[in-house]
């Protein structure tokens, strides 16, 4: 697919690029041979935007592989998570659990790529820029959802409840809920509502798994060559996006409320697939966490 300038104004600047960056990563990781994930459908959105159509969508097309910080190194970190996240969604289907959230969707597919149960409804949260982009690249590939899908455009550092509800969204039937790349970006305040709305929505059975970085990472690591890589090669100033204020504990705050959360890092699950990326000196990765909440019982007070 060849670029098209009309179709990327909200997939061009800012968070919205890296969007492009994971899906430029997801292509890569498709045609490894030893892929964690596949994602036929990634390397139509890079090439359908102008500001990544020569960004490498093939392993071949890294001639560092995964000693590219960028391409290699970063890019076999969303692999991973990518993995990881699918697991957990069809996890909770074979559990039951037909309702799926991806908030902050961006460019993702899983409504297309996953074996889901024939009454699963994934719903996605973004933009209206991103999701507009997102639907005319699926378009022109022919894509069909192998789940009910739904979309809908918000902002989620709003009020998004009632237009989730207003889309179908069953507040009663357990949720499985993601926040893949999201919560990095959004000021505190903003990640506490989206939790307490998440909480308010949640049924008993449902689960979030989301995505966090602790603390402020030292100068040292800020300096870097995957953050250097990003910003010099890809456009991508990360740091700069990165919401600099204290961040909330999310952890806690999902556990006063009745969740069960388990904290995991990235190299945990390096280990159980054999593959991934793995600790360095001054490693931009070493204080991401990737957090699974599960919400067991029904606290008092909460519909079912």
């Amino acid at each position: 697919m060849r670029a098209t300038a009309g179709l990327n104004p909200a997939v061009a600047v800012g968070v919205g690029r890296t969007a492009l960056l994971v899906a430029a990563a997801r292509a890569i990781e498709t045609h490894r041979p030893d892929a964690l994930a596949q994602d036929p459908f990634a390397e139509h959105f890079v090439r359908a935007a102008p500001a990544s159509a020569g960004w490498p969508v093939r392993p071949e097309q890294v001639p560092a592989g995964e000693a590219d910080p960028l391409w290699g190194r970063l890019g076999r970190y969303f692999g991973l998570r990518t993995r990881v996240l699918d697991d957990h969604l069809l996890h909770a289907a074979r559990r039951g659990v037909r309702q799926v959230v991806l908030l902050g969707a961006g460019l993702d597919c899983r409504a297309f790529r996953l074996d889901w149960p024939p009454d699963c409804v994934v719903h996605e949260v973004d933009t209206a820029g991103m999701l507009t982009f997102k639907q005319a690249v699926l378009d022109r590939a022919g894509a069909a959802p192998a789940a009910g899908r739904r979309v809908l455009p918000a902002d989620l550092r709003l009020d998004w409840s009632e237009a989730l509800r207003a889309a179908g969204f069953d507040p009663a039937a357990p949720t499985a809920w993601i926040a893949e790349g999201l919560l990095l970006y959004l000021p505190a305040a903003a990640e506490r509502r989206l939790v307490a709305t998440i909480d308010r929505l949640s049924a008993a059975g449902s689960s979030l798994a989301y995505e966090v970085k602790l603390g402020v990472e030292a100068q040292r690591v800020r300096a870097g060559p995957v953050y250097a890589a990003a910003r010099q090669r890809a456009g991508i100033d990360l740091l700069a996006l990165f919401d600099g204020g204290p961040r909330p504990d999310t952890a806690g705050e999902l556990t006063a409320r009745g969740w069960t959360v388990t904290t995991r890092t990235p190299y945990d699950f390096t280990a159980v697939h054999g593959r991934g990326p793995r600790p360095e000196p001054n490693d931009a990765l070493a204080a991401n966490r990737w957090c699974f909440a599960t919400l067991p019982r029904l606290p008092s007070g909460r519909g079912c």
